[in-house]
C-alpha cells in the first residue's frame, strides 16, 4: 500500500538574522538582501523538489524590549527586513516548479490591494504564489499604520475573515474565460464575464471588480497560522493550508484535532487542509555532527538580543518580569494586554506547568533557547530525523508536512537537507520524486 507523501517547504525568514549570518556554513562575504544569494536558495529548494519557499515578515522595528529599538538593531533581531515580493519574483525567474509564500498582515493591509498584488504575482510565477496572512500582534508594526494600540485579539481575526471574503470575491469577479485577445476584431475581453463585488462590511467597503486578468490558480493559495482557539477557527475559514508552530507534538496533535472540528463545523473536508509544521532542523551524516552544528545556535546572540526577540514576538516587554512569578500569571498579563495568547509563554506553560513558579534567571535560560529555536531544532543523522518526521506526520493525521527552516547557516544546512534527507524520505515513499503539476495549489494537493 502506497504511503501518504509529505509536503515540504523551506522558511528562510531568519537566515540573515539572530546571528545566523556569521555562523560556520553561512555564505562568506554575502549579506541580506543579496539577490543572487536568494536565487541560489531557490535553485537548491527546487533541486530538492520542495513545494515552496516561504518567508514570514514584519514591518516594524522591534522596540518592545525596554521600550527601545537599540538592542534589535545592534544585534539583528527581526532586523533588517524588506518587502520580499521583489526577491520572490527574482527567485521565480530561476525556477520552474517551486512555489512562493509571502506574508502580509490582514490587520493593516487593504484587501483590494492585496488581491490585485497576489493576482499579479500569480501571473508572474505561472501559478506558484501563496499568501500567508497574519493578524499582527506587534505594537511597533501597528504604530507604522496609525494604530495607537493593538486591535483586540478577536477583532483581528474578524477583520481577517472579512479580508479574505473580499479577496475571494475580487478573484471571482472575473470569469476564467474573460480574456479574448482577438486579433481579427480587436476585442480584448467580454464585458458580460466581469462582475462587481459591491462589498459593504464591518471593516471594508469595496466596489470591484479587479482590473486584472483571472490568475492561473484562480485563487492564490492561502496560508494562515492561527494557534489560539479563535485563530484555529479563523484558519479553518480562510486557509487552504495551515502553518503550524514548532511545538511539542502533543500540542500539534491537539491543534490538528481542533482544526478538524472547526473545518467539519464549516462543512469542509478536513482531509483537504494540510498543516505544514514549522520545523527548525539540522541533518548530518551522523548524530554527533548534527548536534555540534545545532550547538552553534547558543553562541549566536547575547542576552540583550534574546530579550529583544522574545518581547517583540509576544508584543510584551519581558524586561519587566519580577524576580519570581508563575507562568500563568505572566500569560494572563500578556492576554490582558491584547498581545498574542499563544507562543513562547503558552508553550512554556505546557512544558513546565502553568502554575510553576520560576525565577527571572530561569526564565531567561528558557528564553535563549526560544530565541535561537534551540529546543525545537530537530538535529540528528538522516535516519534519526526521517524516523521522527514520519512519527510526527502520522501522529498529526498524515495531512500536510513540514516547513523546514531556522537552520543555523545557509546554504550548508539547506544543502544537507536536499542531499541527505530528501533522498531518504523518497526511499521510504514519503516524498515526491518529481513535480507532477504546474501550479502550487495542485502540487500541495498531490499526495
Amino acid at each position: 500500500m502506497a504511503k501518504t507523501k509529505m509536503h515540504l517547504g523551506f522558511d528562510f525568514s531568519y537566515s540573515h538574522m539572530g546571528g545566523r549570518w556569521r555562523l560556520p556554513g553561512a555564505w562568506p562575504g554575502r549579506t541580506f538582501p543579496d539577490v543572487e544569494m536568494y536565487e541560489e536558495v531557490a535553485r537548491i529548494c527546487e533541486r530538492g523538489l520542495f513545494d515552496m519557499i516561504f518567508s514570514g515578515d514584519g514591518t516594524g522595528v522591534p522596540d518592545t524590549w525596554r521600550g527601545s529599538r537599540d538592542a534589535a538593531i545592534e544585534w539583528g533581531m527581526n532586523w533588517p527586513r524588506q518587502d520580499l515580493n521583489p526577491l520572490m519574483v527574482a527567485m521565480s525567474r530561476v525556477t520552474k516548479h517551486l512555489g512562493f509564500g509571502l506574508t502580509y498582515s490582514s490587520t493593516f493591509m487593504h484587501p483590494y490591494y492585496m488581491a490585485r498584488l497576489m493576482n499579479s504575482l500569480d501571473h508572474l510565477t505561472g501559478g506558484r504564489i501563496a499568501m500567508n496572512l497574519v493578524t499582527s500582534t506587534r505594537r511597533a508594526d501597528a504604530a507604522n499604520y496609525g494604530f495607537d494600540e493593538l486591535m483586540e485579539h478577536g477583532a483581528r481575526y474578524d477583520r481577517m475573515e472579512e479580508f479574505v471574503d473580499v479577496c475571494r470575491k475580487l478573484w471571482d469577479s472575473a470569469e476564467p474565460d474573460l480574456m479574448i485577445w482577438d486579433h481579427a476584431t480587436g476585442r480584448v475581453s467580454d464585458p458580460a464575464k466581469i462582475h462587481d463585488v459591491s462589498h459593504h462590511g464591518r471593516f471594508f467597503k469595496v466596489q470591484g471588480p479587479l482590473n486584472t486578468p483571472p490568475s492561473p490558480q484562480r485563487h492564490p493559495v492561502l496560508i494562515q497560522a492561527g494557534g489560539s482557539p479563535r485563530g484555529i477557527r479563523a484558519s479553518a475559514y480562510v486557509a487552504d493550508h495551515v502553518f503550524g508552530a514548532d511545538m511539542d507534538v502533543e500540542l500539534q496533535v491537539k491543534q490538528r484535532y481542533a482544526l478538524d472540528a472547526a473545518l467539519t463545523a464549516l462543512g469542509k473536508d478536513p482531509q483537504k487542509t494540510g498543516i505544514l509544521w514549522q520545523t527548525p532542523i539540522v541533518v548530518r551524516a551522523t548524530r554527533a555532527e548534527a548536534e555540534a552544528q545545532k550547538d552553534l545556535l547558543l553562541t549566536a546572540i547575547p542576552a540583550e538580543a534574546v530579550g529583544a526577540y522574545i518581547s517583540y514576538n509576544a508584543g510584551y516587554d519581558f524586561s519587566t518580569v519580577p524576580e519570581r512569578f508563575t507562568v500563568k500569571e505572566l500569560h494572563d498579563e500578556i492576554v490582558a494586554s491584547n498581545a498574542s495568547p499563544v507562543g513562547f509563554i503558552y508553550e512554556l506553560g505546557h512544558k513546565i506547568g502553568r502554575e510553576t513558579t520560576i525565577t527571572r534567571a530561569e526564565f531567561f535560560e528558557h528564553a535563549i533557547r526560544e530565541a535561537t529555536a534551540y529546543d525545537t531544532t530537530l538535529a540528528g543523522s538522516v535516519k534519526d530525523v526521517a524516523d521522527i518526521l514520519e512519527e510526527r506526520f502520522e501522529a498529526t493525521g498524515s495531512r500536510g508536512g513540514f516547513m523546514f527552516g531556522h537552520v543555523p547557516a545557509l546554504p550548508n544546512d539547506l544543502v544537507a537537507l536536499v542531499d541527505l534527507l530528501v533522498p531518504e524520505l523518497q526511499r521510504r515513499g514519503r516524498f515526491r520524486t518529481e513535480y507532477r503539476y504546474k501550479t502550487l495549489r495542485e502540487n500541495l494537493l498531490d499526495s
